[in-house]
């Protein structure tokens, strides 16, 4: 699984990925075209999450057109082809090289576990390059820092795990970092999905795009899986993560989480962290990747979750307790922002422990 540094740390002292162990010369695997097959090429750097790898090469390898006839040709490359690519616990390699990304319709980029670590030149330079000829650019959960590192992110929106939005924002300002979102499309060119099973909505999303519902569907029920989720990753979200320790909101952060049943303006805000309210919203974006007023909301809505898993509270009563006079207004919020309705989430999440005291 992706580890993602707490927001403002440094990139790991490691002056680059790990380097691999020396491995006999081999060929890289030419790749054999295919008459009227869409080429999906699955790119693994050192790191990569064996999750996020497997999920565009099951999903696409086994869709199938109505005929019966594959509808996709699915490759694995890396920059050294036959060399060992750390996987977590256990070692893969790659039978094709970087050239499969100046062939492919479609290239997948899935996840690193450390996604703070440098992207070789390389990598950078044939993903630029797949890009800059139309292939469709996608990624699987903190691949989207890959796609950012090489300057494909920059102006458009884009997501990634949500432990790793607020690092992407920061990181990359000249990205639009959405993290509430299970994936976005940016016109079919560029495509990111939030982390672990977004991934397979995502490639579902990209089936249907190519060959229709009907196919989709078909590959949406060998994956066991809906073709379309209610809601968005907002929903798995338990709790806004915690500020880094020393970080200079730190106290302001956790003065804001104890009193998320008030009502408080931008002023009051500012006032409490004894700043002006452009230093307040300028040190909010820094720090956090947005801004004091969707923050709170955010935090306002994190709270309700909890509340609505863990207890058998009224909505009317949790809306009071996270700072809504109005329940109609909290409704909607919550809708917008989760991507689902109050009753709807309590009744997928609820703890089992409410449930029996319920």
């Amino acid at each position: 699984m992706t580890t993602f540094p707490r927001t403002g740390q440094p990139a790991s002292g490691e002056a680059s990925r790990r380097a691999v162990e020396p491995a006999p010369v081999v060929r890289p695997v030419p790749v054999a075209g295919s008459a009227g097959r869409h080429l999906v090429a699955v790119l693994a750097v050192d790191g990569v999450v064996p999750f996020d790898l497997a999920v565009p090469v099951e999903v696409f390898g086994r869709a199938r057109l109505a005929d019966g006839r594959p509808a996709y040709q699915v490759v694995v490359c890396a920059a050294r082809p036959g060399a060992d690519i750390d996987a977590g616990t256990f070692t893969l390699r790659a039978r094709h090289g970087l050239d499969a990304l100046a062939e492919a319709d479609t290239v997948v980029v899935p996840g690193a576990a450390d996604p703070a670590l440098p992207v070789e030149a390389v990598v950078v330079d044939a993903l630029r390059g797949a890009a800059r000829r139309g292939a469709r650019v996608a990624s699987v959960c903190s691949g989207a820092f890959l796609l950012a590192a090489a300057g494909l992110l920059d102006g458009l929106r884009a997501t990634t795990h949500w432990l790793g939005t607020a690092e992407l924002a920061a990181r990359y300002p000249g990205v639009d970092v959405d993290p509430e979102v299970l994936f976005v499309d940016n016109g079919g060119r560029i495509l990111t999905s939030a982390g672990a099973a977004a991934g397979l909505d995502l490639c579902l999303h990209m089936v249907r795009a190519d060959f229709g519902s009907a196919v989709a569907a078909d590959a949406a029920r060998i994956s066991v899986m809906p073709l379309e989720r209610a809601g968005g990753q907002a929903q798995f979200i338990a709790h806004e993560p915690p500020a880094p320790d020393g970080v200079s909101l730190e106290p302001l952060l956790r003065w804001l989480a104890d009193n998320l049943d008030r009502e408080l303006s931008l002023d009051d805000i500012a006032r409490q962290g004894a700043l002006s309210t452009r230093t307040l919203s300028r040190r909010f974006r820094e720090q956090t990747g947005t801004t004091p007023a969707q923050w709170l909301a955010r935090a306002r809505l994190r709270r309700a979750q909890q509340l609505l898993e863990s207890t058998d509270h009224g909505i009317e009563w949790i809306a009071e307790r996270v700072g809504f006079t109005s329940p109609s207004t909290f409704r909607d919020r919550f809708r917008r922002l989760v991507g689902t309705s109050p009753q709807s989430y309590r009744r997928a999440f609820r703890a089992p422990e409410a449930e029996r005291a319920a």
